[in-house]
C-alpha cells in the first residue's frame, strides 16, 4: 500500500477552532493522513486523542504512525457512529470534535479507487471501500433516480441528459470505468458547458455523494457530535462544497437558537436557551493556500462551543 498523504486545508484556523486545553480528549472524525491529529497531539500533555477513519488504508497508516503514542486510541469506523465509539471507551464527554469532509488527497491520487475524474480506473469511490461502489449505483439505478442524484448532489443542469445517456450506454455494456462514465457526461453536454471546468466535476461529486451517503451521515452525525462536547468544548467542521455547508451552517444555528416566542409576549413560554455560541463566522483559506493546494479553494471552516 502507498504512503496515506493527505494536505490538510485550513490547518492551523482548524486547530485553533478547537482552543486545546493540554489535559483535555479530543476527537479527530477523519483522520485520514493523521496531518490534524498530530497537531492536536503536539499541544497535549497528559490529554487523549481519539482517531476515528472509515477507510481501511487510512487505518493502516494511523497504525504505523501514532504505534508509539498511548495518548491515541484509533477506532475503524464512521464518524456518525461517534456516540457508540465514545461509549465502548468509557468516554462520557469530550472538550473537542473536528471533522474534514473532504476526499483525502490519498483517496483522489490512488488510480484504483476510481474517485477522480483525471484518471482512467475502475468506478468505485467508496471510502469505506465496502457496500455499493459507484458502478453499481451507475449501473442498476432508474434514469429518474440517477437524474435526480446528480441535479441534487452535483447541482448539475444537464442531469436530465447525463442520466439518458448512462441508461443508453448500459443497454450496450456495463459502465466500469471512470473514463467510461466521462465520456458519456462529456456526450451529454453542449460545447460551451465544457470549458466551465471540468465536464465530469459535478456529476462525480454527485455521485460519490450518494455512494458513501455523505449529507445523510452528516446531518445525523452533527447532533451527535456536538451532544458528546463537555461545556466550553468545541466542534469544528471543514465543509468542501455548498450543501455540506449549508447543513452545518443550519445545525450550528439551531445550536445557539434561543427564545422563539413572539417579541409581544411579556415572559418567555417556550423555554428554549442557547446550547451554543459561535467564535466565529465562518473562515475561508486565504489566496496563498489555494496558491499552493487548488483543492482547498471551496473549503470553508465553520466551529460552535457548547455552552
Amino acid at each position: 500500500m502507498s504512503e496515506f498523504k493527505h494536505i490538510p486545508v485550513l490547518f492551523n484556523e482548524t486547530i485553533d477552532a478547537l482552543n486545546i486545553k493540554p489535559d483535555g480528549i479530543y476527537v479527530d472524525c477523519t483522520a485520514g493522513g493523521g496531518g490534524h491529529s498530530s497537531a492536536v497531539l503536539e499541544r497535549l500533555t497528559t490529554g487523549r486523542l481519539i482517531a476515528i477513519d472509515q477507510d481501511p488504508e487510512a487505518i493502516e497508516n494511523l497504525e504505523r504512525r501514532f504505534a508509539d503514542d498511548d495518548r491515541v486510541t484509533i477506532v475503524h469506523d464512521n464518524f456518525v457512529n461517534i456516540a457508540t465509539m465514545l461509549s465502548n471507551l468509557g468516554i462520557v464527554g469530550v472538550d473537542g470534535v473536528m471533522a474534514d469532509l473532504g476526499v483525502s488527497s490519498h483517496q483522489l491520487d490512488t488510480d484504483e479507487r476510481g474517485f477522480s475524474f483525471h484518471k482512467d480506473a475502475p468506478l468505485d469511490m467508496r471510502m469505506s471501500m465496502e457496500g455499493m461502489s459507484a458502478a453499481d449505483f451507475v449501473n442498476n439505478a432508474s434514469q429518474q433516480e440517477l437524474q435526480k442524484v446528480i441535479y441534487n448532489y452535483g447541482e448539475e443542469k444537464f442531469a436530465s441528459s447525463i442520466a439518458r445517456n448512462i441508461v443508453k450506454a448500459r443497454a450496450e455494456k456495463p459502465i466500469e470505468t471512470t473514463f467510461e462514465l466521462v465520456d458519456i457526461i462529456k456526450k451529454s453536454m453542449p460545447m460551451k458547458a465544457k470549458r466551465d471546468g471540468h465536464p465530469a466535476r459535478k456529476t462525480f461529486q454527485a455521485i460519490r455523494i450518494e455512494v458513501n451517503g455523505e449529507l445523510d451521515k452528516l446531518d445525523r452525525a452533527l447532533d451527535s457530535m456536538f451532544d458528546v462536547l463537555n461545556p466550553g468544548g468545541r466542534l469544528a467542521v471543514i465543509t468542501f462544497h455548498s450543501l455540506e455547508d449549508r447543513i452545518v451552517k443550519k445545525r450550528f444555528a439551531s445550536f445557539c437558537e434561543g427564545c422563539t416566542c413572539p417579541p409581544d409576549f411579556p415572559v418567555c413560554v417556550c423555554g428554549k436557551t442557547p446550547r451554543g455560541k459561535l467564535p466565529f463566522k465562518s473562515i475561508s483559506p486565504k489566496v496563498t493556500e489555494i496558491e499552493e493546494n487548488f483543492r482547498a479553494h471551496s473549503s470553508r471552516l465553520r466551529a460552535v462551543e457548547k455552552l
